[in-house]
């Protein structure tokens, strides 16, 4: 008996094995500056080239798995003082067996854990071609060149390991750098990675948002984004805020969806919302970056007093990056906003990105919403309400500043896709 399970043990080790060298991993990182919700475009980027990695012929044999970088501090958005935002995984903010419905994903310790060592075999990082569009056409390419700019890459004294930021990792090294001029989709990296030009079991991209979609809009898009379900944690406190102050609830508001996301699917008008309406005002770097588009408060507190009346509700969610002077001025013209404001506690726990993801939340709810032009704040929010299939004209909407005609240009209604890559937008 003793022989027979040792053999078992032997044998399954030799399988486990054998799976682990079959695997290979994409790691992948951003520029500091970028925002949250830029960053969780460029995961969908990067998901997606696992996703049709992992359907090419020449990849045949290789199991690609997408690596989650971890949430760090976030330059300009995250400054939130005593208050540790580092080595954050995705299961504070996301629901990591969604994510994995579309492609297989792992968080980072776990993918140190799976290897036995903290290490990245190539960082390949992305930088522009220095002559610009040198034919004057746009035309996807990549080529191995010097670097552009000082690399935060550097060898670590006589030794071959590579050290640099990592997420704030201090033990993780690669074997191997080098810069790569990129231009265009992620479909240019195929025949590189499929043994074209390496064949290392992991591979971080960083500068990840140099690398642009392959089909913005389309249904590998739009199911990846459907992926994107939120932890259950931030669900839970944003419907808690939704009930205590506005008596909304999925059932009432036809906003209920199947806990697995592959399931889902509905058609424009059907979700109702809640009893109340919602507005995402960007202030800050939008008062002088784009100032001509920003409304004053006075601008905005009328036109959302219309929009109360016009949708028979009493109160209005405001999700804003405004200082407490400006919410407190707006709450004077416009005493029926309600925002969100966690305790200490919850701050701490939810970070600043769960925060953000709870405003998100509730703004997606309301039966009426209106956001800030070319943020991706609002974006994101447009987005979750074309998920749950509410009317574009209670969605893709912006309130016009005194600068710009009272008929604006008003957002994009990007239109989902569940089946075909056709009519993507209005």
């Amino acid at each position: 008996m003793k022989f027979y399970i040792g053999t078992t043990t032997l044998v399954f080790a030799a399988l486990l094995c054998m799976a682990i060298a079959d695997k290979r991993y994409l790691l992948y990182d951003c520029n500091p500056g970028e925002g949250f919700n830029l960053r969780r475009d460029v995961y969908m980027r990067i998901a997606n080239m696992v996703k049709n990695l992992r359907e090419q012929k020449e990849c045949k044999g290789d199991d690609w798995v997408l690596v989650l970088p971890p949430w760090g501090r976030i330059g300009y958005h995250w400054k939130e003082r005593d208050m540790e935002q580092s080595k954050i995984p995705w299961s504070k903010f996301f629901d990591i067996p969604s994510l994995a419905k579309h492609v297989p994903v792992i968080e980072y310790d776990d993918y140190v854990e799976e290897i036995g060592d903290a290490k990245v075999d190539e960082i390949w990082y992305l930088q522009r071609y220095e002559e610009g569009w040198s034919s004057g056409n746009w035309e996807d390419k990549m080529h191995e060149r010097p670097c552009i700019d000082q690399p935060v890459y550097e060898s670590e004294g006589n030794s071959d390991k590579i050290r640099g930021w990592f997420w704030g990792f201090e033990e993780t090294y690669a074997n191997k750098f080098k810069c790569v001029s990129v231009q265009g989709s992620s479909k240019i990296f195929f025949g590189p990675l499929c043994g074209a030009n390496t064949t290392a079991q992991s591979i971080m991209l960083d500068r990840g948002e140099n690398i642009l979609h392959d089909m913005f809009g389309g249904k590998d898009y739009w199911d990846c984004r459907r992926s994107m379900r939120f932890s259950k944690e931030l669900v839970e406190e944003a419907n808690e805020f939704r009930k205590k102050h506005f008596g909304s609830n999925d059932e009432a508001d036809k906003t209920v969806m199947p806990e697995d996301w592959t399931e889902h699917k509905c058609t424009e008008g059907d979700a109702l919302g809640g009893p109340y309406i919602a507005a995402h005002l960007r202030r800050k770097d939008f008062l002088y970056a784009r100032k001509d588009q920003v409304p004053d408060l006075e601008k905005v507190a009328k036109v959302l007093k219309e929009k109360m009346q016009e949708y028979k509700v009493n109160k209005v969610f405001i999700a804003s990056d405004g200082t407490k002077e400006e919410m407190a001025q707006l709450k004077t013209l416009l005493p029926e906003m309600v925002m969100y404001k966690p305790t200490k506690e919850k701050k701490k726990a939810f970070k600043m990105g769960g925060v953000a993801i709870i405003d998100q939340i509730i703004c997606s709810h309301a039966r009426y919403f209106t956001g800030t032009k070319e943020s991706t704040f609002s974006f994101r929010i447009q987005e979750e309400r074309e998920i749950m299939c509410f009317s574009k004209d209670m969605t893709f909407n912006r309130i016009c500043s005194d600068q710009e005609p009272k008929d604006c240009e008003q957002p994009t209604k990007w239109k989902i896709v569940w089946n075909s890559d056709s009519e993507i937008w209005q």
